[in-house]
This record gives C-alpha cells, structure tokens and sequence, in this order.
C-alpha cells in the first residue's frame, strides 16, 4: 500500500479514536475527524465511506498495536489464559470509546466486526482443539453464542461504576464462557 494513503488513514484513525474518547459517535462529523486529522473532507470518503467503518479500523488497529489479542484455542483450567486478560486491558485501557460503541447508542458496525471476529475465533479454537463438547451443534451456532456471551460480558464490565479491575473482568468472562466446568471433562 502506498505510504502516503497508510499515513492519511492513520491520521483518520487516531483522529476519530481520540474525538471518540471525547463525545459520543453520533455528535462527530467528517469535519470534525478531517480537521483533527489534518486532511480535508474529501480525502476521509476516498478512504472511508462512513465514520462508523473508520471507528471499527481504528478499534483494530488500536488492538492490534496494543498486542491484544483473543486466546485462539480456549481450553478449561483453572484459571482464564494470559492473552484473556491482554485483550480486557485494551478494553480498559479504552473503556470510554468501548462503552460508547458498544452500548445502546452504539455502533452496529463496530459491534458486528467485534462479533464476527469472535465468532471466527471461537470456530477456529474449536476446531484446533479437537474438543467434542460441541459436537451435534453447528459450529457457527456455537460461534455466536460463545462471542454474545463473551461481548455481553464485557458491555456489562465496561458499563460498572466503578469498574472493577481487569482481573475480575477476566474471571468473570472466564466463569462464564466455562459454566460449570462439568461439560468440558
């Protein structure tokens, strides 16, 4: 990709992500992310349709640099895996932008890239541990349960106040994703 366009939508990015800790989603507009980005209006829809779609790259991107990222095979232990309790932290670390988009006011395309990238996770986990809990249910059903359960959990945390540490909010998921423990032996 050309330098100059990765520059321009980085600068899109950290523009929106920053008004986005700010104010809610729906008072920005393409002006005011052109001007914090330092580019004109016409260049943010040569690089993005809508600032919805721009909000869900930059969610990405912020995750990604962060290193968060989702265990790819859950497996039970006793207790949630270290890549569990990374990826909350940039939940955390982010709490402001993530409760606005996640909330009811939301971004329903923020919600359904975090949904379909859990979904994708969870199918892969499953499929690469070999595990036969799930067997009978198809793996996409199993898929959009598992990353409801998961988003509703973290809508739920980022929502307390005051929220409770990263530690919890990893158990909590964990406890959750688990049940009783009894169908995994």
């Amino acid at each position: 990709m050309d330098v100059r366009i990765e520059r321009t939508r980085r600068a899109l990015q950290a523009a929106l992500f920053d008004l986005a800790r700010e104010r809610p989603l729906d008072e920005l507009t393409v002006a005011d992310i052109a001007a914090r980005a330092g580019v004109n209006r016409s260049s943010f829809y040569q690089h993005y349709a809508d600032k919805e779609t721009l909000l869900a790259d930059a969610l990405d991107a912020a995750a990604e640099a962060a290193g968060a990222s989702v265990p790819r095979v859950l497996r039970p232990g006793s207790a949630p895996p270290q890549a569990l309790f990374d990826y909350l932290r940039h939940f955390d670390e982010n709490a402001e932008v993530y409760r606005r988009v996640l909330g009811p006011q939301g971004s329903a395309v923020v919600m359904s890239r975090l949904r379909a990238r859990l979904e994708t996770i969870v199918r892969e986990g499953i499929e690469a541990s070999g595990s036969r809990v799930f067997d009978g249910l198809p793996l996409d059903v199993v898929g959009a349960g598992i990353a409801g359960t998961a988003l509703g959990v973290i809508e739920a945390w980022l929502a307390r106040d005051p929220r409770p540490p990263v530690e919890t909010a990893a158990e909590w998921l964990w406890r959750v994703l688990l049940g009783p423990g009894d169908a995994w032996r």
